[in-house]
């Protein structure tokens, strides 16, 4: 759907994914061109993270959205490692969407032989891919798991997916954790971001994420700690910490730290003066609002929520030795 001056929108493919409804969902509400009409939106579906990359990157979308992170299976490593490696695009919102897989089959279908869907989605249904005894095919998306289904394939997606391919409903909702969520990323070009946080500071956003990649200039014992000590140490709350390995080098990681102010906060501003005066390399990969995401890692901990085998000080020495190994 196009209108003249409208808004392309560049999404990881075909129709139906996941992606696809949060990159209509961004559009409905923070489109510039008159936002909230599906008129003044182009979606178009592209075959991978980098295609959508790619896009934005030469002005072909003017944004592009990807998912980023499973409240359940994690992180997605390949949209992340994207960023990583871009030097001209950046997340500038996010979108977070309750995820729900149906299973779906071929109207007719012949003898079921394999279960396909994209890694995370066999991963978020494994206790249903394990019960039905069959085999696995991993797919480049869910959504294109149900279009290429063949007659022996149980293909799981969103529950769009059966009516847009002509498919049948094998069964219902088959994830393994009710009220699962995936984070989605706004990509635009560098030079574009401005516009868009000043459009989500018009509109009264006060608060906002940052995901920060931090190269440091020395490894070694201790670095990780004075890393994490330069935000605590200036009252910064970071909500994430993963690593990635440089590509070029063997042994050599990037943090990617997501905290929860802009980089113009005072505090914020703090943290990076004290990185950069300690010769870390510095990337803003994305910054968004805060409101779409997951909740925030602040409270107290739920036992009942923690790695089976996990110990803690209220545990016997003899547990506590078996689940330490000390």
């Amino acid at each position: 759907m196009t209108a003249p001056g409208g808004t392309r929108v560049a999404y990881l493919g075909p129709e139906g994914t996941f992606t696809h409804q949060a990159a209509l969902q961004w559009a409905r509400g923070h489109a510039p061109s008159d936002a909230g009409n599906d008129e003044a939106v182009t979606a178009e579906p592209l075959d991978t993270v980098r295609d959508v990359h790619d896009a934005v990157a030469a002005g072909g979308a003017d944004v592009g959205v990807v998912a980023i992170e499973s409240s359940v299976e994690g992180y997605v490593v390949p949209s992340l490692d994207t960023l990583l490696s871009s030097a001209d695009v950046v997340a500038v919102d996010e979108v977070a969407l309750d995820v729900s897989f149906d299973a779906f089959v071929r109207p007719g279908h012949g003898e079921l032989t394999e279960v396909s869907a994209h890694p995370h989605g066999l991963a978020q249904c494994s206790g249903f891919v394990t019960g039905t005894g069959l085999g696995t095919a991993p797919a480049s998306s869910n959504a294109a798991a149900c279009r290429d289904a063949g007659p022996g394939t149980i293909a799981l997606g969103p529950t769009i997916c059966g009516e847009l391919y002509g498919l049948d409903t094998y069964a219902t909702a088959v994830e393994d954790f009710r009220g699962g969520r995936t984070r989605f990323l706004v990509l635009t070009r560098r030079s574009a971001a401005a516009a868009h946080l000043a459009r989500s500071r018009a509109a009264g956003e006060t608060g906002w994420k940052t995901m920060l990649a931090i190269t440091p200039s020395v490894t070694g014992p201790g670095v990780l700690a004075r890393i994490t000590a330069a935000f605590g140490d200036r009252g910064v709350n970071m909500s994430s910490l993963i690593t990635r390995p440089l590509k070029a080098q063997e042994s050599k990681y990037v943090f990617v730290v997501t905290f929860d102010e802009a980089p113009w906060a005072p505090g914020a501003r703090d943290v990076l003066g004290d990185l950069l005066a300690a010769g870390d390399a510095l990337k803003t990969l994305g910054l968004f609002p805060a409101g779409a995401g997951f909740r925030a890692l602040d409270g107290v901990l739920d036992p009942d929520h923690v790695p089976v085998g996990s110990v803690s000080a209220k545990d016997e020495a003899p547990a506590r030795d078996q689940g330490l190994l000390w």
